[in-house]
């Protein structure tokens, strides 16, 4: 597949400096860098966003995460390794870039899940990088961003 744009970012660089303030912001937040990335991660495989899986796997396996648990996000509900503040994230995740799955939007399970792991605080945080996530991942996807471009 042949990108769409040479480079978004930088013809569109004052949109991509405010979302790398986001980024910033998440960074600072205090939500673990490893359920950052696995957010991250769920949600490019979700939206079908190449560039981002390939980004956000090589920065969770960079800061020491597994090939194994890498490989098993996809199916995070069959697979034994993540613990359950990570589960509550990764379904949060899932509610909220399929929000239009739900007529409800997201479901008070999943919300109350997430809630019993992550303090007001974190969990507004949270939304904020799964958002952020999904506005990367659109841009990416309509520009068809290349994986691997990142490096």
């Amino acid at each position: 597949m042949q990108a769409r744009m040479a480079d978004v970012y930088r013809l569109a660089a004052g949109g991509y400096r405010a979302m790398a303030q986001m980024e910033q912001f998440l960074q600072d937040s205090g939500v673990p860098h490893r359920v950052l990335e696995l957010v991250r991660l769920r949600t490019g495989q979700i939206n079908g966003c190449a560039a981002c899986v390939d980004l956000h796997a090589h920065r969770a396996h960079g800061a020491g995460e597994t090939d194994e648990r890498l490989w098993a996000v996809a199916a995070w509900r069959d697979a034994p390794f993540f613990t359950g503040e990570e589960r509550a994230a990764l379904a949060l995740a899932e509610a909220v870039t399929r929000i239009a799955d739900n007529p409800g939007g997201v479901p008070d399970e999943i919300w109350d899940g997430a809630a019993e792991h992550f303090d007001e605080r974190s969990l507004a945080a949270l939304v904020m990088a799964i958002a952020s996530a999904n506005a990367w991942n659109r841009v990416n996807v309509a520009t068809r961003r290349t994986a691997g471009t990142h490096r």
